[in-house]
């Protein structure tokens, strides 16, 4: 009972997800790293569907893999025929057992249910294959009829029955409780297969291990048919750190995993999806922040290395000094505590507006404010463009030079050049500059990106000095790398 068996059916069951349809190649490159993985079984498929699905099936169970290699039948002979001819190590059968099933999907009575039942599964077994039983629909069968079949299941020889929660009805209790109950009368294994109608299918897994099934069936990412299936990631994590139960699966593989099926399915897991979501191990707020960058524990119920992740901080509104002082350091960025306080300030007057921070736009930002000159002979106090079709581009500029504000207007071949203009008229009375060398990088995307302006500029005696700007507007960024280029020649000159 201290082993939970991993039963994987990703390449079966969350194959059914709408729009997703593998190549034989694809499947082989899931269950490869799925084995790598660790999962004890492999449903590889169900044969009979296609002749392209028996191909698949065929090529996994010869691969060699570690992990039971299983496929699908229903309780036909022909379905089963076919799973044998694939060469498999176990034969998944089902048969559904709800009376709403049997009446409208199979249109039999019960007791053909369980003449099928029984001869199915002897004829596995007869040929030497391990045989895992599914009762269809068991959540919603009748208490006694459900224990009838399973009873003849597992004197007809199945190693293995399976209770699925085929529509994603049940809850933890009703779970526990049901399984609790079936165990009275079922001596082989218990399995466990829940769909995530009602969001409970994780939960729901693991209730069926409270009460007593050794195996769960699960897919990578929970994806399958309409809401899904029970997340492999969140299954396997839950029952070593809250459980502490012991699996096969190698957790530093997790999201290695996921990302690998999310890139052969086109569905990307949502951000915040435990695990392996793109924010399972954000952090932004402040108080947060600063927790997890001194003692992780204080956020983080689970260490990010050990599902294959790494810890993020998240600069934003929110965003608090050591969170983003640690983001930057591991970018080997030091800011002082002036620089600091001004990265802040960008970080957060973006927030503000409702811009979403990107690492890249966190980086630009600092490299910019740390790139100014620690002393400013010239600031920018204000300044304005006018552009558009028809109109000759112009901008006014106001800055403050040695406690005085002067104004200048210019005209050029785009609002950037106007600026620039503007701001050499202003100073040219005091260093001469030449723009040499002007690029815009760090561009992430979206009409509100933030831009990083890189300039060169070279004074008449030949100095040349890099400076850059960032931020949301373009014109700004460039002008503030424009002055950060000639303050930084004022000091040569100067010193």
């Amino acid at each position: 009972m201290d082993y939970i068996r991993i039963f994987d059916t990703t390449l079966r069951d969350g194959e059914q997800t709408p729009g997703v349809s593998f190549t034989p190649e694809e499947k082989m490159e899931i269950a490869i790293q799925l084995d790598r993985l660790g999962v004890d079984v492999i449903e590889a498929g169900f044969p009979s569907a296609s002749e392209g699905e028996f191909k698949a099936v065929k090529s996994v169970a010869e691969a060699g893999l570690k992990a039971e290699i299983c496929a699908l039948t229903r309780v036909l002979k022909s379905d089963i025929d076919a799973a044998m001819a694939c060469e498999v190590d176990s034969i998944h059968t089902f048969v559904p057992t709800s009376d709403v099933q049997i009446k409208y999907v199979l249109n039999k009575t019960r007791e053909q249910v369980l003449k099928e039942t029984q001869e199915a599964i002897q004829y596995i077994r007869a040929h030497g294959f391990i045989c895992e039983f599914s009762p269809m629909d068991a959540t919603r069968t009748e208490l006694g009829y459900l224990k009838k079949v399973c009873t003849v299941a597992q004197e007809a020889g199945a190693d293995r029955i399976n209770i699925p929660d085929t529509v994603g009805i049940m809850n933890p209790t009703s779970m526990r409780n049901l399984i609790s109950e079936l165990r009275k009368t079922i001596k082989v294994p218990i399995s466990v297969h829940c769909h995530n109608d009602f969001g409970l299918a994780v939960a729901n897994s693991l209730a069926g291990v409270e009460g007593g099934a050794i195996q769960i069936h699960v897919t990578v990412n929970g994806i399958g048919e309409r809401a899904g299936n029970a997340a492999l990631e969140e299954v396997a994590t839950a029952l070593s750190l809250l459980y502490n139960k012991k699996t096969q699966i190698n957790m530093k593989l997790l999201y290695e995993t996921s990302r690998l099926v999310s890139q052969l399915t086109g569905i990307t897991p949502q951000p915040h999806k435990a695990i392996v979501g793109e924010n399972a191990f954000a952090h932004e707020s402040g108080i947060h922040t600063k927790g997890v960058t001194i003692k992780p524990e204080t956020f983080e119920p689970i260490p990010p290395e050990l599902v294959g992740r790494k810890r993020k901080i998240v600069a934003g509104k929110l965003a608090g000094r050591h969170g983003i002082e640690a983001e930057l350091a591991e970018a080997g960025m030091h800011p002082s505590e002036k620089q600091l306080e001004e990265i802040m300030k960008r970080i957060k007057d973006l927030g503000d507006k409702g811009k979403k921070i990107t690492d890249a736009d966190l980086l630009a930002i600092a490299r910019s404010i740390m790139s100014m000159p620690e002393k400013k002979i010239i600031d920018l106090t204000d300044f304005a463009v006018v552009t558009g079709s028809g109109i000759t581009p112009m901008a006014s500029i106001k800055l403050n030079l040695d406690g005085r504000e002067y104004v200048a207007a210019e005209t050029g071949v785009g609002p950037v050049d106007a600026a620039i203009k503007a701001v050499q008229k202003i100073t040219s009375q005091m260093i001469n500059v030449r723009l040499v060398e002007y690029r815009l990088e760090a561009l992430t995307g979206g009409s509100d990106a933030v831009a990083e302006v890189i300039v060169k500029v070279q004074d008449k005696e030949g100095n040349i000095i890099s400076a850059r700007g960032a931020g949301e507007d373009i014109v700004r960024a460039s002008v503030e790398a424009l002055i950060n280029g000639i303050n930084k020649l004022l000091l040569v000159k100067k010193s």
